[in-house]
């Protein structure tokens, strides 16, 4: 079986559990799936965009960056706007799993990928 998302970035807060809202984010775990398993590749740093009513668009522009390479990223929640930005770079943002521990929303993707609905 082959994943629909073969790279995920997972916004966290503690490195347990989808929990991090997209605009609060200062670290994505990278995970790769591949056969129904998964592993953590790496950790990545970015300057959270959220600023209350306001986003700082150099850091969205960053993150964005960031996660160029990724095919979906699990976050607690997301905006309309920073989800369909995700999407013009082809990246799916997925808020289904929101306080979910990591291993467990990582399995649903691995076993479940090509019928994950995007948030």
């Amino acid at each position: 079986m082959s994943n629909k998302f073969a790279r995920v970035a997972v916004a966290t807060k503690e490195g347990l559990a989808v929990s991090e809202h997209f605009g609060h984010a200062k670290r994505f775990l990278i995970y790769q799936l591949e056969n129904e398993q998964y592993a953590l590749l790496e950790e990545r740093h970015v300057a959270h965009y959220c600023h209350g009513n306001t986003g700082d668009q150099v850091a969205m522009q960053d993150i964005l960056k960031t996660l160029e390479d990724c095919d979906a990223v699990l976050v607690a929640k997301i905006g309309d706007g920073p989800s369909a930005k995700l999407a013009k770079i082809d990246v799916v943002a997925i808020a289904d799993n929101a306080w979910e521990r990591i291993d467990d929303a990582l399995a649903q993707l691995s076993v479940f990928g090509q019928q994950v609905p995007a948030s």
